[in-house]
């Protein structure tokens, strides 16, 4: 069937696409309008009209948005696939003008006009052949470079008659105006065959298509490829530049180092680079951060992503836009706000909460304070974590927190330089950028456990980050730049003092931190953990309570320490038994009930501590109570002395350190020079063996403040005269019998009370630390300053070791620059 002139056809819209007369092309087709415009065209002998549309997002096209010119095309064969759309393989036979577009039931329809190529002058036919060849010659060029096209198909293949009869009008005479003679239809025959296989832009095959002459149809189609050849020669060379640098490895990465040459030969830029340049446009830097920012981008868009350098050079730049450098948060530094923060975080503690708000008020008054940092020191569960987070709450600051336990790289301070492969910056700038902010509460937490080996000294680092005068300009390894830290309030914790070198301890301001009473300890239970520990265990927080006597049970019996953490775990273990017995059925959850102290058994077990009462006196003979110092808060220790007959040898047994043995020497010493006012032989130790020892041996044991206890224990064991069991002491002992000063004497004296005893003797020297222990402990024990070994015998010995004559140590020794053992062991 041949289309009557008039007659409209059948109109398909396409998408992206332009269709050129002498191409076969198969199609999908799948949109309503489309596949109506396919049933159509069954009832026309399966002939119909197809025209690119104007914008290819146009899901619903209408006569306006459709080019008005086409092809005439047929359908050769049409498949129904299973989700519905129609595979239908199309053949080109004639350009064709669309007059009178318009919608209808069954889809687009419009007449196909005859738009042939009128025949050039004779004169021009040499000029059209030229142009034609040269169109050819690129479109060969263009697929000789592009290697996934074939070779363009021969020119001069006669258009197929079948295309010639559609056009002619019945009877056979041509149609006046509208054919094409012989020569020119050759000519674009062979000219829609070259352009149809190339992958031009859908815009070119218009403007080809739509041409009015055969001529001015060639001079664009060789426009397009002579622009397509241009951007593939510049492919070709940059391939050439880039294959004598690229290596075996790096070729798998071929196609994405192509695109990104293309696109910086084009003057484009990659993603991740406009993704920087905006950032550092958008960022509050230091004009030295940004200069190094924008050097280091102008590095990275001359770099390939292949190489090793790039993702260092990015690394770098991501961590300069990521610094809160300018970013401050407003502190709110207001006493009374601090005080109630405090207070409802933490029992007991006076004098540290007092100096923490003499710092915030400093800090209100002077907008800032660069002076030491407060070092938390205390033994383990006492609170120095949980009190720095209450300081940044106070003051309304962020709030960071490093453990420098086991650290002994200097580079995890300082940061790593840019090297090595995964170089990060230190700990301090890491923790700035957590923070967010520039001025944060920043806690250097466990700083008596830093480490040295040969990556360096770590605490050698911290001095300038400590330091005042220092850290306005602390530069990192890393980012090579200067951080301004003198914004950040610095906290430390340590457990000891001992750990922390001299230098870097006098950079900070230690505020002690002892061991809790066995009265806070019950405040603490009541008010925090266990109603903390019930909400974590899914019960009403207020829902269980226990009696005072079971509280005391439990801090006595099933705790002994300095902090409160086991008493935390004591506590955790009753609120899951709780747990249990309502998830058993066996107990209401909502139940409110008070535990008494017959319970303990049940919930927690047997007592693991029980408080021994004290021995007989006449089995201490050659045993007296000391009180040490550990880093986990104070201990009672019994030392023991054993004389058996001998040829005076001395024995010390119990893992004791050198310290503690020169203590125990110049007891003896001692001993030997007070024999007559002890009433022993002169020869005594000629005469014994002396056997020393301090049980739990599996434990180390060293310091100075056990001298007079060992002193004590050698006279009772000597004489045979037993030392009193409520009595304790510490000191460290001369060869004259002086008592010279020790420290941790609120720990020791916190562990006596926790014994169970009432007297302590301690050097004189400490009379000043005696009066800041809190009133409780005044009230239940009695202190007696010893300036020698006479009151210390005096007070361990009471009535039953008369001291005949006296001697040269019972008088007040002269005032001496003693030395002050601030944390022995």
């Amino acid at each position: 069937m041949k289309p009557v002139p008039g007659e409209r056809l059948p109109l398909l819209p396409l998408r992206d696409l332009v269709f050129l007369p002498s191409t076969v092309l198969p199609l999908l087709v799948g949109r309503p309008r489309s596949t109506a415009a396919l049933d159509a065209a069954a009832i026309c002998g399966d002939i119909l009209v197809v025209t690119a549309q104007r914008d290819a997002d146009q899901e619903d096209p209408g006569p306006h948005d459709l080019h008005d010119v086409g092809t005439l095309v047929r359908i050769v064969q049409r498949t129904t696939l299973p989700d519905g759309t129609d595979r239908v393989l199309f053949r080109g036979l004639r350009r064709v003008r669309l007059e009178g577009m318009e919608e209808g039931p069954h889809g687009l329809r419009a007449e196909p006009l005859p738009f042939p190529h009128p025949a050039p002058a004779p004169a021009r036919m040499a000029e059209v052949e030229a142009l034609l060849r040269r169109v050819d010659r690129a479109a060969r060029e263009y697929a000789a470079l592009h290697p996934d096209l074939p070779e363009p198909p021969d020119g001069e293949v006669d258009p197929d008659s079948e295309t010639e009869a559609w056009m002619e009008p019945e009877g056979g005479d041509p149609e006046p105006g509208g054919g094409e003679s012989p020569a020119v239809r050759r000519w674009v025959h062979r000219l829609h065959r070259l352009v149809g296989h190339l992958p031009l832009a859908t815009p070119d095959r218009q403007r080809i298509l739509e041409a009015a002459t055969l001529e001015e149809a060639g001079e664009r189609a060789l426009e397009a490829l002579e622009r397509e050849l241009e951007i593939l020669q510049i492919e070709e060379r940059l391939d050439r530049e880039m294959s004598r640098q690229l290596d075996d490895e790096r070729r798998r990465l071929y196609l994405q180092e192509q695109l990104r040459a293309i696109q910086k030969e084009l003057g484009g830029e990659g993603p991740e680079s406009t993704d920087l340049e905006e950032r550092l446009a958008a960022a509050n830097l230091p004009e030295a951060a940004r200069a190094r920012a924008t050097r280091e981008l102008e590095r990275l868009r001359r770099l390939s992503p292949a190489s090793q350098e790039y993702g260092v050079i990015r690394n770098h730049v991501e961590w300069i836009l990521s610094l809160p450098w300018n970013t401050l948060t407003p502190d709110a530094a207001h006493v009374a706000r601090a005080r109630e923060v405090l207070e409802e975080a933490h029992h007991g503690l006076e004098e540290v909460k007092d100096r923490i708000l003499d710092h915030i008020a400093v800090l209100s008054l002077v907008g800032g304070l660069a002076g030491p940092v407060l070092c938390l020191v205390g033994p383990p569960g006492v609170g120095k974590t949980s009190l720095a987070r209450s300081i940044a709450r106070a003051l309304d600051r962020r709030f960071v927190r490093i453990s420098l336990g086991g650290v002994r790289d200097e580079a995890e301070i300082r940061g790593h330089r840019r090297t090595y492969v995964g170089s990060l910056p230190g700990r301090v700038v890491q923790g700035l950028r957590q923070a967010g902010s520039a001025n944060p509460v920043f806690l250097l937490d466990e700083v008596d456990k830093l480490a040295r080996d040969g990556h360096g000294d770590p605490a050698a680092a911290l001095l300038e980050v400590l330091d005042p005068e220092q850290n306005r300009g602390f530069r990192d390894h890393f980012l090579e730049l200067e951080v301004d830290l003198s914004h950040v309030l610095f906290l430390a914790t340590a457990n000891t003092l001992a750990g922390i070198p001299d230098p870097l301890r006098d950079r900070m301001e230690v505020i002690r931190i002892p061991g809790y009473l066995d009265s806070e300890k019950h405040a603490i239970a009541s008010r925090f953990l266990l109603p903390e520990q019930l909400r974590r265990h899914g019960l009403p927080h207020d829902g269980v309570r226990l009696s005072g006597e079971a509280l005391e049970a439990v801090v006595e019996g099933y705790t002994r320490e300095a902090g409160v953490r086991e008493l935390d775990r004591a506590l955790a273990r009753v609120a899951r038994k709780l747990a249990r017995a309502v998830a058993e059925g066996r107990r209401e959850r909502g139940t409110r009930e008070t535990l008494e102290v017959e319970r303990l058994p049940e919930l927690l077990g047997p007592p693991r501590h029980r408080r021994e009462p004290g021995e007989r006196s006449g089995d201490r003979v050659g045993i007296a109570t000391g009180l040490a110092w550990t880093p986990v808060g104070g201990e009672t220790l019994e030392v023991e002395v054993a004389v058996t007959p001998g040829e005076g040898a001395i024995q010390l047994t119990g893992t004791l350190g050198e310290v503690m043995k020169e203590s125990a020497a110049a007891a003896f010493t001692f001993a030997r020079s007070r024999a007559r006012v002890l009433g022993l032989r002169p020869n005594f130790h000629r005469e014994v063996d002396v056997h020393i020892h301090i049980p739990e041996g599996a434990t180390p044991k060293d310091g100075p403040s056990a001298g007079v206890t060992i002193a004590a224990a050698l006279v009772s064991a000597l004489t045979g005269v037993p030392t009193r069991p409520d009595v304790a002491m510490t000191g460290e002992i001369t060869l004259r019998g002086r008592v010279l000063r020790v420290g941790g004497i609120r720990e020791k004296v916190v562990a006596a009370l926790r014994m169970g005893v009432d007297t302590v003797v301690v050097p004189a020297a400490n009379a000043a630390d005696l009066e800041l222990l809190p009133e409780e402990i005044g009230r239940s024990i009695r202190f007696i300053p010893a300036y020698g070994m006479d009151e210390v015998i005096q007070a361990a010995f009471g009535a039953g070791m008369p001291l005949p004559g006296g001697s040269e140590s019972s008088e007040e020794p002269p005032d001496l620059a003693l030395p002050v053992h601030g944390d022995d062991s």
